[in-house]
């Protein structure tokens, strides 16, 4: 990958995880859905400023990521975009205080091995 195809990866990768974040902060606000309150959420989604940023940032890391194929092939840049996997889960622990277990940090081991392994020249 040259640099401007490694700054469009970034940027992808991170639209993603900030958009993941703002969809969590905007769910947080909206509290659990169930039959009866089905409806309203569905309105609420569209009010709720979070949401629909969270929402812009995974259309710009689309966006973002189309560029990407443009330029790199597939079987590189795709396995790659896992790394969105790996910052979601530090974005959970350290904003969110969720719990990662031993288990999902050798798998975070694991997928980050597997990028550089694919992205090595």
């Amino acid at each position: 990958m040259t640099t401007p195809e490694f700054g469009l990866f970034l940027i992808s990768i991170l639209a993603s995880v900030v958009g993941q974040f703002l969809l969590k902060t905007g769910a947080l606000k909206l509290g659990q859905v169930n039959a009866g309150n089905f409806a309203k959420h569905l309105l609420n989604i569209i009010t709720t400023p979070e949401l629909l940023a969270g929402l812009t940032c995974y259309a710009l890391g689309a966006c973002t990521y189309i560029l990407l194929l443009t330029r790199v092939k597939l079987s590189v840049v795709g396995p790659a975009v896992a790394l969105s996997y790996v910052f979601s889960v530090l974005v959970a622990h350290f904003v969110f205080r969720e719990v990662i277990p031993l288990s999902c940090l050798v798998g975070l081991g694991l997928i980050i091995c597997g990028v550089v392994l694919v992205i090595w020249k």
